[in-house]
């Protein structure tokens, strides 16, 4: 696999996006988010997902250049239609609005439906701890195909649907969660094809509810399963709240329709801290019940405890540092579409 650094990939990105149709500020926020994503070690949420969203623009099922619309809104709360816009984009713009409103009413929440996939979910919430403030962000793919399996069941009838949370702390690494609802995200399936790599037991089931190691069985009739393994009903009950609140209170819907267009609706709120109690007494506190967990003593075979947000951060550090492994299939996607694109040579993708 090329090790690649990260600027340079986010230039790759940019440059193949802007030749597929993105203006300038949607490459930008689509690449940035993908290559964030690879730094952070979510290898599935990162450049394997470029060319897809190529062939999304391609399909006309991502509207380049789309405005997204203010439906309805209140002074605390905003309804967002992206018009099938760049979900990256329309979903920070989104954020940004909701981060304004928390600081005058210091409480504020919103819905986005109709934009496609908003990338790593955990980019939305970090907005609002970057801004003083406790982030919180839920995301399901509306009608669009299902990859979850519900507790019990080997069809899939559930979304990913994740959920992430953002705290302020006086932290060198943000103290935050991002996590799917089940065992894990899609993209990870198609990063072990694209690698080669049997999965563990109790990632997916076969097209007969059987479990297997082997990932191609996915893209046979096979599910995910719900987080939480032989306890898999509260993955299976977080993931039936999502579709809720990101589905239904959105309008989207639920199951699924026949065009199989990538539809995530998200909800999202902010809640202000100083409305609450001082911001930097509350963050110092974080800070140390970050430290308090970390003194745990480890249990056996265990490098310790990392408190939620600290692996990334310190993945981040390596790979920034020594670059990113892009599996070889991926690589060999984005040459093919920089040859199209007649870019091989100005990306040095030759």
């Amino acid at each position: 696999m090329p090790l690649v650094q990260a600027d340079r990939l986010t230039r790759i990105g940019m440059a193949l996006l802007k030749a597929a149709g993105a203006s300038e500020e949607e490459a930008q926020a689509v690449a940035v988010g993908c290559v964030n994503a690879n730094l952070a070690g979510h290898d599935s949420h990162g450049v394997i997902a470029i060319p897809t969203y190529i062939d999304r623009i391609k399909a006309g099922h991502i509207v380049p250049g789309a405005k997204w619309t203010i439906v309805q809104e209140s002074p605390t709360t905003t309804v967002i239609d992206g018009h099938w816009g760049f979900g990256f984009h329309v979903n920070a713009k989104a954020m940004a609005l909701t981060i304004e409103k928390a600081k005058t009413a210091n409480v504020a929440a919103c819905t986005v439906f109709r934009q496609s996939h908003v990338g790593r979910l955990a980019a939305y919430p970090l907005m609002a701890m970057r801004a003083g403030m406790i982030g919180i962000a839920a995301a399901d793919s509306g009608r669009s195909p299902k990859h979850v399996a519900p507790f019990g069941g080997r069809e899939a009838r559930l979304g990913t649907n994740p959920i992430s949370i953002a705290v302020p702390s006086d932290l060198e690494a943000p103290f935050y969660l991002d996590m799917a609802t089940s065992a894990v995200a899609a993209g990870k399936i198609a990063l072990s094809v694209a690698r080669g790599e049997q999965i563990p037991v109790g990632w997916i089931i076969d097209a007969e509810g059987r479990h297997t190691t082997d990932p191609t069985q996915y893209r046979k009739g096979g599910a995910l399963l719900p987080l939480g393994g032989s306890e898999g009903y509260k993955g299976s009950g977080l993931a039936a709240m999502v579709e809720v609140l990101c589905g239904l209170l959105t309008g989207l819907g639920f199951g699924v329709e026949p065009t199989g267009r990538h539809n995530d609706g998200c909800f999202m709120a902010v809640f202000n801290v100083a409305a609450f109690r001082p911001l930097q007494d509350f963050a110092k506190e974080v800070g140390e019940f970050a430290r308090y967990l970390k003194s745990t003593p480890p249990s056996e075979g265990s490098p310790g405890v990392f408190y939620p947000g600290e692996i990334e951060y310190l993945r981040e550090q390596r790979r920034r540092r020594d670059g990113i492994d892009v599996e070889d299939a991926t690589w060999d996607r984005l040459k093919a579409l920089a040859t199209d694109y007649k870019l091989a040579d100005e990306l040095g993708l030759k």
